[in-house]
C-alpha cells in the first residue's frame, strides 16, 4: 500500500499498519510476544502510540500543505496586479488587497471599514450607487466605469466587477484603471 494511499482516518487500516511497524520493532529488538495479561497491556499501549505517532505525522503534513496554501492565497491576493474589495451592501470595505489601497491612493489598512462611496466622484456616484443595488439584488456579476478623485482633485477612472457570495452576503469586488489612450 503507497503511502499517498493511506486513510490515516480509518481505524481498522491504522490498527493493522501500527501492528505491523510494532512487529518489526519487536524483531528488530528481539522481544517475544508472550501471552500474559502485562505484556498484552504492554502491546496495546505500544500499538495505539504508535498509531497517534502516525496520525501526528499525517497532522503535520496536512499542516504544511495548509500552511504553503495559504501563503501561494495571500501572495495571489495581496499582490495581484488589480484590486480587490469585499464590501457590505451599504459600500463599507472590509477587506483590500494592496492594488486596491494604491488605487484609491491610501493605505490599505486605514480603509477597512471606511466606505468606498467617499472615494466615488459625485457625477459617477449614482452609477454606483445603482450598480451595489443591482449586485445584492440580482445575485448576479454586476459591473460599471466610474471615477475616482483623490484628495489632490486628480480623478482615475476604474471599471468596477462585483458579485454578491457566501452567507455572510458581501460583495466581491475587482477594481481596474482605465488607462486612456
Amino acid at each position: 500500500m503507497n503511502k499517498e494511499e493511506l486513510d490515516f482516518t480509518d481505524a481498522r487500516m491504522l490498527r493493522v499498519k501500527a501492528e505491523e511497524k510494532l512487529t518489526e520493532k519487536k524483531h528488530k529488538t528481539g522481544i517475544t510476544e508472550g501471552e500474559t495479561d502485562i505484556k498484552k497491556l504492554l502491546h496495546e499501549l505500544q500499538v495505539h502510540q504508535i498509531e497517534l505517532e502516525m496520525q501526528n505525522e499525517e497532522l503535520r503534513r496536512a499542516y504544511e500543505i495548509t500552511e504553503s496554501a495559504l501563503k501561494r492565497y495571500t501572495m495571489l491576493y495581496d499582490f495581484a496586479p488589480m484590486g480587490y474589495f469585499t464590501i457590505t451592501p451599504e459600500g463599507s470595505i472590509r477587506e483590500l488587497n494592496f492594488t486596491g489601497a494604491e488605487i484609491l491612493k491610501d493605505r490599505k489598512y486605514s480603509l477597512i471599514d471606511s466606505n468606498l462611496k467617499l472615494y466615488i466622484s459625485k457625477d459617477t456616484l449614482p452609477a454606483f450607487n445603482t450598480f451595489l443595488t443591482k449586485v445584492f439584488v440580482s445575485n448576479t456579476k454586476e459591473s460599471c466605469k466610474v471615477k475616482l478623485e483623490s484628495e489632490n482633485n486628480t480623478t482615475t477612472s476604474v471599471y468596477m466587477e462585483g458579485i454578491v457570495v457566501g452567507d455572510d452576503r458581501q460583495c466581491l469586488l475587482s477594481m481596474l484603471v482605465i488607462v486612456a489612450k
